[in-house]
C-alpha cells in the first residue's frame, strides 16, 4: 500500500474487498459499473485540470507556508465582527473533536440528546439576554437573520396592511453596511421598499409594515429605542432590532421595550473570526410567531415512559411541507457553532460574562477619555465597545498599519475603533500613542481603568439572565469537560458508525483536511481587513474558486453563499439579473420537478419567481412530456428550470440534455441542485449536461463536516453568460462586473471551513476525486445488490444501476404493521443513524454510504438491514408491541427488574453479534413527536425546576 497516497486513506474499500463487492453487483470492473450507470453522451471526454495531489504530509507543509502569508494585525474593525477567546476546554472537546464535528441534523431525537440539549442552552442564552420568549437554534450570519426578520414581519403584516399593499420597511441608518445590502437583495424580488434614514425622523406613517433598528449602531452609537418602539406600535410597525448579544449583559434587552424579533451573532462567544465565518447567527422573537420563525427550533417533548426529552419542534415548518408556500428557505443552522457559543456562556456564566462585557466597555470608556484629552472629539454619548474619533483618517491609517493595528474609516476625517475580549490595557496604550504622535501630546499611560458610563445611563440592564442552572454549574475546567463529554455520549456521529443519509453525503472529514482550523492565522483574520493582509486566504479562495470551476465545467464560481439553501437562491438571482439585463424582466416563471427538495420551490418564490410544478415518471424521470408541454406554454415567460442530477430518486436520467436543451429553446436557463455532486465530480458535470448555474454543498462532495446540522457552504459555479452577475459585498470588492448585492454578510461567506475543500481537492487530486466518485457509486450498488430479495430498490437506471444513492421501498410493510419510521428506530439498536426516511417518496428510505466506508462497514449496515427484514415479517398489525415498535431499547429498559415483552432482552439490545463490541445506547425512549409540538417549550427549565 502506497502509505503517502491520501485517496487510499480516504477511500474505504480496498484490495481483494473491491473484487468481492464487483462480483456482488455483477460486473467484471469498476469501469463497467460506471459505464452502465452514466449515459454515454454525458461523459467527460478528458481529465480534469487540476493540481497534482499532495500526501498529507506535503500539504500540512503547504498550508502553513500559505497562513504565513496572512498578516494577523490587532483589527478594532468591529462592525459585527469581533476577535474572542475560544476556551482550550471548547476547542479541544469541542471544535476539535469528531463526535461533534461529525454528526447530522438532529432529525432522528433518539441518538441526537447530547446536541439537542447544548443548542437548547443556546436558544436559553439567546431568549434571556434578547428578552424574547422564543428563540431558534441558529442563522447563518447576522445579516441574514436581519433578512429573515424582515420577510417574517412581512409575512405576519395584518389583513389590512395586506389589503392595502402595506410594503415599506424602514431601517435605521446606523444599521451595518453588509446588513443593508442583504436587505436590498431580499427585498427587491419580493417587491418589499426599503427606506433608510434617521430613526428619530421617522413618520410611523399607515405606508410601512415595519422597521429594522441597530443597538449598538455601526459606529458604536447606543441609542433608545424604547418611546421608537413605542409609536411604532401605536401605529401596527413591527420593530425588528439588530443586537451585540454580549452587549446585552450590560444594556437592558431590547425585549422589555415590546419589540417582535431581535437577531445578531454569536461570533463574540469564543467563535473564531475566520475571514468571515462560519457563525451562529441568533434569531428571537415573540411566541405569536412561533409558526413563522425562520429555521430550526429546540423542544422540550416527553418520550413514551414520561421521561423529559428533546427534539426539533415545528417540523411541518420544514420546506418539504410548505414548499412554494414555505416564507423562508433556511434548511442548515450553524450548528456547531452555536454549540460552542452556547458552552461559552455555560463554562463562563452570567458572573463571567458580566466580567467580560465590563472589562470590554471600562476599557474602552478609558480609550475614549485618553483621545479626548489629546484634543480629538469623540462622538459618541453612550457606547459599549466602540467610539467614533474625529481625526485625520489618513495620517491615523498610515500610523496604525505601521503598526500592525486596523481600525474602520467611514470617510476621511473619522475613525471608528471596536474593542473586544482580547483587547489588553497595553493594547488601549498603544492605540493612544497612535494618536499623541499625530497630536504632538502626551498624556500618562493608562494603569487603571475608568468606571463605565452604561452603569449611569437609563439603558442599564436591570433583568437578570441566565438564572438556569446549567449556566451556574459548569465553570471549573473538570466540570465543563465532563459535562461535554456527558452530552457527545448521547449523540451518534461518524466516529461511531456510517450514517448512509441520502442526498446529504455523509463522508469522512479527514483529521489532515481540519487541523488547519486550529491554527490562528487562519482564524484570526477579520474580513473587512485590506486584501493585503489576507493573501494567504486570497490565494486559497482564488484557487479554490478555480477548481471548481474546473470540476463544473463552468466560467466562474463564488463563494459567498454560506449553505445550500443559500446557494439556491444566489443562482436563481443571478439568473433574474441575467433575464434582467437582456430586457426580459417579465421572465419569471420556474419549472421545478414534484421530486426536487422543499427548499427548490422556497428559493425560487423569495427569488421572485412563479413555480409551475413538472411531474415524474413512474420510473422516478421527469416527464419530458409534462415538461415539454409546460416550458411550451410558459415559453414567453419562463426563466428557469431547477433540477437535481442524479435525480433525487438516485438515477443518472438519461434524457438531461434533451430535457436542458429544450428549457435553453424556449429562453430559460437550468439551475442544477447540486445535491448529488458526489456521483458527477471527475465522470460528468454540470456543465456537460447544459445547465447554466449550480450549487456545490462543500459539506457534502467537498468534505466540510456537517457539525451536527451545519456548517455549510454552498457556492455557485456559472457558465460564462451568468458570470458578469456573481454577487458582490459593500465593503471588500467581489463578484462579477454587474454584481448582484449581497447573499450572505461576509465577502467570501464561510471562509474559515473553505480551507477543508481545498485540502481535499489538494490531496486527492484529479484522479483521487474521481476515484471518490467511482467508489460511491460502486458501494451504493454493492448495497443495492445485498438488500436484493429482502428490500425492493424502487427506481434504477436503464441497465439497473443506482447512482450514487438508492430508496427502498418500505411501503408493503405495512401489512406487518410496520411503518418506515420504526425501521429508523430499530436500526438505532444495531447502532446505526437511519438513512433518510419518506423523502423524496413516502414510506421509503434513501441510502448513500459514500466512498469512504469499508465493506466490512457495508456489510455491517445490510446485515442489520437484513436482519430487520426478518424480524418485520414476525410482526402482527394486530399485536402493536413487538421489538420494531418499541425500538430503541435504552439502558434502563434493559437492566429494569421486570421484562414485559415476548422478546429476549439480548433480542432488543444486541440482535447481532458485531453490536455487542461496539454498542450504542440511545439516550432516551422513542419521543413523542406531537406533544413537544403541542406545548411548546423551547429554554431549559426555570430554576425552579431544580429544587
Amino acid at each position: 500500500m502506497n502509505t503517502e497516497s491520501f485517496a487510499s486513506r480516504h477511500i474505504g474499500p480496498r484490495g481483494e474487498n473491491i473484487k468481492e463487492m464487483l462480483n456482488d453487483v455483477g460486473v467484471e470492473s469498476l469501469g463497467q459499473l460506471i459505464y452502465e450507470t452514466i449515459p454515454d453522451d454525458i461523459k467527460l471526454t478528458e481529465k480534469l485540470n487540476l493540481p497534482s495531489p499532495l500526501t498529507e504530509f506535503e500539504f500540512s507543509n503547504h498550508i502553513q507556508s500559505l497562513a504565513l502569508k496572512n498578516k494577523v494585525f490587532k483589527s478594532y474593525i468591529g462592525l459585527g465582527y469581533h476577535q474572542a477567546i475560544l476556551p482550550a476546554v471548547i476547542q479541544r472537546n469541542v471544535f476539535e473533536n469528531p463526535g461533534w464535528y461529525t454528526a447530522y441534523t438532529p432529525y432522528q431525537a433518539e441518538i441526537a440528546q447530547g446536541r439537542l440539549e447544548a443548542l437548547l442552552n443556546f436558544q436559553t442564552m439567546v431568549s434571556d439576554l434578547t428578552g424574547m420568549e422564543l428563540a431558534n437554534a441558529s442563522l447563518l450570519d447576522e445579516s441574514t437573520a436581519a433578512a429573515e426578520a424582515m420577510t417574517l414581519l412581512f409575512a405576519v403584516r395584518s389583513r389590512e396592511q395586506k389589503k392595502n399593499k402595506v410594503v415599506k420597511f424602514f431601517v435605521g441608518e446606523n444599521v451595518l453596511p453588509q446588513t443593508l445590502a442583504l436587505l436590498e437583495t431580499r427585498a427587491e424580488p419580493l417587491d418589499v421598499e426599503l427606506v433608510v434614514g434617521s430613526y428619530d425622523k421617522f413618520d410611523f406613517d399607515e405606508s410601512y409594515f415595519g422597521a429594522l433598528v441597530q443597538y449598538s449602531g455601526k459606529y458604536g452609537e447606543v441609542y433608545d429605542f424604547e418611546e421608537f418602539t413605542k409609536k411604532a406600535k401605536d401605529n401596527q410597525i413591527k420593530v425588528a432590532v439588530a443586537a451585540d448579544l454580549l452587549s446585552l449583559v450590560l444594556l437592558e434587552a431590547p425585549g422589555k421595550w415590546g419589540v417582535d424579533v431581535v437577531v445578531g451573532t454569536t461570533q463574540r462567544f469564543g467563535i473564531p473570526l475566520g475571514y468571515g465565518g462560519p457563525h451562529a447567527a441568533y434569531f428571537a422573537t415573540k411566541e405569536e410567531y412561533k409558526r413563522n420563525i425562520p429555521g430550526r427550533i429546540i423542544g422540550v417533548t416527553k418520550d413514551m415512559d414520561d421521561n423529559t426529552s428533546l427534539r426539533m419542534a415545528l417540523q411541518t415548518r420544514e420546506q418539504h411541507i410548505k414548499r412554494d408556500k414555505a416564507t423562508s428557505n433556511i434548511c442548515t443552522a450553524q450548528v456547531l457553532l452555536a454549540v460552542m457559543a452556547g458552552m461559552y456562556a455555560v463554562y463562563h456564566g452570567p458572573k463571567g460574562l458580566k466580567y467580560i462585557a465590563s472589562q470590554i466597555h471600562k476599557k474602552t470608556v478609558s480609550l475614549a477619555e485618553g483621545i479626548e484629552k489629546l484634543g480629538f472629539f469623540q462622538v459618541n454619548d453612550l457606547y459599549f465597545d466602540t467610539i467614533l474619533v474625529k481625526a485625520d483618517a489618513e495620517k491615523i491609517k498610515a500610523l496604525a498599519e505601521r503598526k500592525g493595528i486596523n481600525f474602520f474609516y467611514p470617510d476621511a476625517e473619522s475613525i471608528s475603533i471596536s474593542l473586544n475580549e482580547t483587547t489588553s490595557i497595553d493594547d488601549v496604550n498603544e492605540i493612544l500613542s497612535l494618536f499623541e504622535e499625530i497630536s504632538e501630546k502626551e498624556i500618562e499611560a493608562i494603569k487603571e481603568l475608568k468606571d463605565g458610563i452604561i452603569d449611569h445611563s437609563q439603558l442599564k440592564r436591570e433583568s437578570e439572565f441566565l438564572t438556569h442552572d446549567v449556566f451556574n454549574s459548569y465553570h471549573s475546567e473538570t466540570e465543563l469537560m465532563r459535562y461535554i463529554k456527558r452530552l457527545e455520549r448521547k449523540d451518534l456521529a461518524l466516529n461511531h458508525s456510517m450514517i448512509s443519509l441520502g442526498s446529504c453525503t455523509m463522508k469522512l472529514n479527514a483529521a489532515s483536511e481540519m487541523l488547519p482550523l486550529s491554527n490562528p492565522q487562519w482564524g484570526n483574520i477579520h474580513p473587512f481587513v485590506p486584501k493585503n493582509q489576507a493573501l494567504g486566504y486570497q490565494e486559497i479562495l482564488k484557487n479554490l474558486e478555480d477548481y471548481l470551476t474546473e470540476i463544473t465545467g463552468f466560467s466562474a464560481t463564488s463563494l459567498q453563499p454560506n449553505s445550500g439553501a443559500q446557494g439556491e437562491y444566489a443562482g436563481l438571482m443571478v439568473i433574474r439579473a441575467y433575464h434582467k439585463s437582456r430586457n426580459e424582466s417579465h421572465r419569471d416563471i420556474c419549472l421545478v420537478p414534484s421530486s426536487a427538495h422543499g427548499t427548490n420551490p422556497a428559493s425560487a418564490v423569495m427569488a421572485g419567481m412563479k413555480v409551475v410544478v413538472v411531474k415524474a415518471t413512474d420510473q422516478g424521470n421527469i416527464d419530458i412530456d409534462d415538461l415539454t408541454a409546460k416550458a411550451e406554454k410558459h415559453s414567453d415567460n419562463l426563466a428557469a428550470l431547477m433540477v437535481t442530477y442524479p435525480s433525487t430518486h438516485g438515477v443518472f436520467e438519461s434524457d438531461i440534455r434533451k430535457i436542458t436543451a429544450l428549457i435553453h429553446e424556449h429562453g430559460g436557463q437550468v439551475y442544477m441542485d447540486g445535491a448529488n455532486m458526489n456521483a458527477q465530480v471527475g465522470l460528468t458535470s454540470p456543465g456537460r449536461i447544459g445547465a447554466d448555474v449550480c450549487h456545490l454543498n462543500l459539506h457534502k462532495t467537498f468534505a466540510i463536516p456537517h457539525g451536527g446540522g451545519g456548517p455549510g457552504v454552498g457556492p455557485i459555479c456559472v457558465a460564462k453568460q451568468l458570470a458578469p452577475f456573481l454577487p458582490n459585498n459593500p465593503l471588500i470588492e467581489t463578484g462579477g462586473t454587474e454584481a448582484i448585492s449581497s447573499i450572505s454578510a461576509a465577502p467570501f461567506g464561510s471562509a474559515f471551513v473553505c480551507l477543508i475543500s481545498y485540502a481535499y481537492i489538494r490531496m486527492l487530486g484529479e484522479e483521487g476525486l474521481r476515484e471518490s466518485t467511482e467508489y460511491a457509486i460502486l458501494n451504493a450498488n454493492y448495497i443495492q445488490a445485498r438488500l436484493k430479495g429482502h428490500y425492493k430498490t424502487l427506481y434504477s437506471g436503464e441497465k439497473g444501476r443506482a447512482a450514487h444513492e438508492m430508496i427502498i421501498d418500505c411501503r408493503d410493510f405495512k401489512d406487518f404493521g410496520i411503518e418506515v419510521k420504526d425501521i429508523a428506530k430499530r436500526l438505532i439498536d444495531y447502532g446505526f443513524h437511519s438513512p433518510t426516511v419518506s423523502f423524496p417518496v413516502a414510506g421509503t428510505m434513501m441510502i448513500e454510504p459514500t466512498e469512504s466506508e469499508s465493506k466490512a462497514e457495508l456489510d455491517r449496515f445490510c446485515d442489520a438491514m437484513i436482519s430487520i427484514k426478518q424480524e418485520i415479517e414476525q410482526c402482527d398489525k394486530n399485536e402493536p408491541s413487538n421489538v420494531l415498535k418499541n425500538a430503541p431499547h435504552t439502558i434502563a429498559m434493559l437492566t429494569a427488574e421486570t421484562w414485559e415483552f415476548d422478546y429476549s432482552r439480548q433480542t432488543a439490545a444486541f440482535p447481532l453479534p458485531f453490536v455487542a463490541e461496539n454498542k450504542f445506547w440511545p439516550a432516551t425512549r422513542r419521543v413523542d413527536e406531537a406533544y413537544g409540538d403541542r406545548n411548546l417549550t423551547c429554554t431549559c427549565a426555570p430554576m425552579e425546576a431544580y429544587l
